[in-house]
């Protein structure tokens, strides 16, 4: 697991999802597993399914294509094992989240894509507001708090701060 892959799960448990991470799917007769889904995750109220495949590589296009139409049609295979006893949805949420992507591509091995910088947005976006005094996140998810107290951090102006835990030299 990853520190992408953390934020991830961690942004999709804030938001109500029960969230499954680094799923070994499809146990092989002789030993080994046919996959690995790296963020699964279902919102009971929203009906919502969702399969998050993580990537920091910089590999071509068409090696991309290749390798997340295989992870994405092992989940597709597999998923609804991992959250056995729950009413699922006909239909899964497939995402590629690519840290190197310029965003003109919107879909990879059959899955949307979302970028890195996109993804850390919405985070953004969704923390702006909720006050770490009042609305701290949860110290359960250290990745999301930390981009709470920095959505908090309001910067007033352009001046060197006097109180630093690193001093300017």
């Amino acid at each position: 697991m990853n520190h992408l892959e953390q934020l991830v799960s961690e942004w999709l448990q804030y938001n109500g999802y029960f969230v499954r991470m680094a799923v070994q799917v499809g146990p092989r007769p002789n030993g080994g597993f046919e996959g690995e889904l790296d963020v699964v995750g279902f919102h009971v109220r929203k009906g919502h399914l969702i399969h998050i495949e993580c990537s920091l590589d910089s590999d071509s296009w068409k090696k991309r294509h290749e390798r997340f139409a295989k992870k994405f049609a092992c989940g597709n295979r597999f998923v609804r094992q991992i959250f056995e006893g729950f009413e699922l949805p006909e239909s899964l949420d497939q995402v590629a989240l690519l840290q190197y992507a310029t965003g003109k591509e919107r879909d990879v091995g059959g899955a949307r894509l979302v970028t890195v910088r996109e993804f850390v947005q919405e985070v953004w976006e969704g923390l702006k507001g909720k006050s770490p005094a009042s609305g701290a996140v949860h110290s359960t998810w250290p990745l999301l708090r930390t981009l709470q107290l920095a959505a908090d951090a309001k910067v007033l102006d352009s001046s060197p701060r006097r109180y630093r835990l690193i001093a300017l030299s």
